[in-house]
């Protein structure tokens, strides 16, 4: 204890008894104080008091303060001036944002602050650690950088507003969207914002109503489209914006939807208009032909429908090359377009095909129309110095306004088309209607033959084929044979021309070439050679890989080529006979037989025969029926089997049915027959049994014996 509170030294202790009471209230201040605080003598500028949290704040023990300098416990620039100047009778409170660095090396932000009670010798200093406040600061500044940028980087214009319709946030796309300028959104004035945009929609009065609906309820979400003054097509989608569990506002987005619907509008174009010609094409033609059955239906105005195709438009292709041929198309669609009514239409449907649709139009109107079009594209043509003159065929389909069908119209047009095509070219044919019953046929028939197909319900027959010499079965021609669950046998006469005239004769021709060599190929295997006949349609012909398919069948089955004849109509020859002698050549180079079946009664050229590599001709049974007492009849015959041995081919007759017919062409020189005198079409297994026969009687005497089927 030192002298100046020695014990008989009553003025000292009598002074320090206030002092420490007065420790004492602080001390009890201090511990009351959440934040870091100490007291300092206003006379030594010294910490005389210092709580538990000032220790943890500065990380040093609290007792460690006792006694430190008030100036530099903190050591910042600012504490430096207000202490140097420090006056305890004059001095001012201090408050203000310091960082403190901390005995263990941190760097703390704190709000510090200076207080002294006037009179009182001592001063309190509090600091509050504002770290956590700087964090949630720092992590709004980010939350709120981040939900700019997102705002910025969307395609949309973001709108934000709060209940009482003022703009919580938005977006520069918003002024792009809008055509909006940017000092508008980024004054963030909701009145000049509305007003721009209740300025810029096509209806005003409509959007006000919309927006006050939407006010009026807070939690509705829609998706609407709003139509521009400008044009544009904007897509507005509201959702209510929650927070707490309560709507505090409304969040809009726009997008402007003009490019998509352009580009939409484009696709639905090109997937309905020809490129090249701009015409509709023939998805559009479709469409076209059904409204005008439903119009003529429902008015009872008929119309025509009329397909037009260029003739031999190829060789334009592959003498002037592809690009002229794109110009006379484009050519031709604008010749046609020139004679066209207000109430016409006209489509390019394939490659060098045209639809003309011609509104209230009967047979007389229709062929006027279609002398018009032949007059048009006939005019002479002139390109690049080269001159020529163009011609087309058309197919005429007539619609009268009553049972009508879009489909079957357009394959009635064709249909006439190709009559037109058939009978010389730069013409036109009406299709001659049926009554609706035969219409309703053939649909049944197609769809049975499509479905026989798939079910395996069509089977093949053989006829024998008799050698007029020597009387032994010599080859046999593969008959197509149909019994249906529901219509019963239908013979080949009734389904063939429905076949034919749908197409679908390609499909059964194919069926039909791949099991007769099937079934030939067994009886070669089982020492019975023969060889079949199989009918080939005009349309099968035609197929580009044709002679591909016969080698592959060949191939495939192992059969001898020289045992399989394929029986060609005379149309054939005569239907762009280059291509014909092209795969003519192609199939007698693969070793199988050609014949030319019901000769003489289509439009054979002696020139063609001569040229092509045919082996037998084949006598239609329409000539046969009348032999031998028919002198007509007898003559052609005769006529043809002298046109045959001047051209080295062999003949075969059908049909023959008499002693006498038979006798009668072996007189005149008739290689072979078939037909009733000796069978009708048996099945694989009868036909087989009578093959079976024929080899074992080989050596036997010609003979031949009448067979009722």
């Amino acid at each position: 204890m030192n002298d100046a509170t020695a014990p008989g030294d009553s003025s000292a202790l009598e002074s320090a008894a206030p002092e420490h009471a007065a420790l004492d209230a602080w001390r009890a201040v201090l511990a009351a104080l959440p934040d870091a605080a100490w007291v300092f003598a206003l006379a030594t500028r010294r910490i005389v008091l210092a709580n538990e949290a000032a220790g943890t704040l500065l990380g040093v023990p609290a007792q460690t303060l006792h006694g430190a300098a008030v100036d530099g416990v903190i050591g910042a620039p600012e504490d430096i001036v207000y202490w140097s100047a420090f006056d305890p009778a004059s001095a001012e409170p201090l408050s203000s944002e310091v960082v403190l660095h901390t005995a263990d090396g941190r760097s703390v932000p704190v709000l510090r602050s200076v207080r002294f009670m006037r009179g009182a010798e001592h001063g309190l200093v509090c600091l509050r650690d504002r770290s956590g406040r700087r964090r949630g600061e720092a992590e709004r500044e980010n939350l709120l950088a981040e939900l700019q940028a997102t705002l910025e980087a969307t395609a949309d214009g973001i709108l934000v507003v709060d209940l009482d319709g003022k703009v919580r946030a938005c977006n520069r796309r918003l002024a792009e969207v809008w055509g909006m300028p940017e000092a508008v959104v980024d004054g963030r004035d909701e009145h000049a914002i509305n007003e721009w945009m209740r300025r810029s929609v096509s209806d005003a009065s409509a959007h006000e109503l919309r927006l006050s609906a939407l006010r009026e309820s807070p939690l509705l979400s829609s998706v609407e489209r709003l139509e521009l003054r400008s044009g544009q097509v904007l897509e507005r989608v509201t959702r209510p914006l929650w927070r707490g569990g309560r709507t505090q506002g409304r969040v809009f987005s726009f997008r402007d939807l003009s490019d998509s619907m352009a580009a939409d509008k484009r696709l639905a174009e090109l997937s309905s208009t020809d490129p090249l010609t701009g015409l509709p094409n023939r998805s559009m033609m479709t469409q076209q032909v059904t409204a005008a059955v439903g119009a003529a239906r429902r008015s009872g105005r008929g119309f025509a429908l009329l397909v037009i195709d260029l003739d031999h438009f190829r060789l334009i292709n592959d003498t002037l090359g592809h690009e002229t041929g794109d110009r006379v198309l484009v050519d031709v669609a604008r010749r046609i377009q020139g004679c066209l009514r207000s109430d016409d239409w006209l489509g390019r449907v394939g490659g060098d095909q045209f639809a003309l649709l011609v509104d209230g139009a009967e047979g007389a109107a229709a062929e006027a129309a279609a002398r018009r079009v032949l007059s048009l594209v006939g005019q002479p043509c002139e390109i690049e110095g080269v001159h020529f003159t163009l011609t087309c065929s058309i197919g005429v389909a007539l619609c009268t306004g009553s049972g009508a069908v879009a489909n079957q119209l357009v394959s009635n047009a064709e249909s006439a088309m190709r009559q037109a095509k058939e009978g010389g070219r730069a013409t036109w044919r009406v299709h001659q209607s049926r009554v609706g019953v035969d219409l309703r046929r053939q649909m049944t028939l197609d769809h049975a033959m499509r479905k026989a197909l798939v079910s395996g319900r069509f089977r093949l027959h053989y006829q024998p084929q008799i050698d007029m010499a020597s009387g032994q079965l010599c080859g046999a021609e593969a008959l197509i044979r149909w019994h249906d669950p529901e219509l019963g046998d239908i013979a080949p006469g009734q389904f063939i021309p429905v076949a034919e005239d749908t197409g679908f004769i390609v499909a059964i021709g194919d069926w039909v070439l791949s099991q007769a060599v099937r079934q030939a190929t067994l009886w070669h295997e089982r020492g019975c050679a023969v060889c079949v006949a199989v009918n080939v349609s005009a349309l099968q012909f035609q197929q580009a890989q044709f002679v591909d398919r016969v080698a592959s069948v060949l191939a495939v089955s192992g059969l001898p080529p020289q045992l399989l004849e394929l029986e060609l109509t005379e149309s054939i020859l005569v239907r762009d006979a280059e291509e014909a002698l092209h795969r003519l050549q192609a199939l007698s180079r693969l070793g199988v037989r050609l014949s030319i079946d019901d000769f003489g009664t289509g439009y054979s050229s002696l020139a063609y025969l001569k040229r092509f590599p045919i082996d037998k001709l084949k006598i239609d049974r329409s000539f046969v029926m009348g032999l031998p007492t028919d002198e007509c009849d007898a003559g052609i015959v005769r006529a043809i089997l002298q046109v045959a041995r001047a051209m080295n081919l062999k003949v075969i007759a059908e049909g023959v049915e008499t002693e006498s017919q038979r006798q009668f062409l072996l007189d005149a020189g008739c290689d072979a027959f078939q037909g009733y005198l000796f069978a009708p079409a048996l099945d694989s297994l009868s036909f087989e049994s009578r093959l079976l026969n024929a080899s074992e009687t080989a050596n036997a005497p010609p003979r031949v014996r009448l067979v009722h089927g």
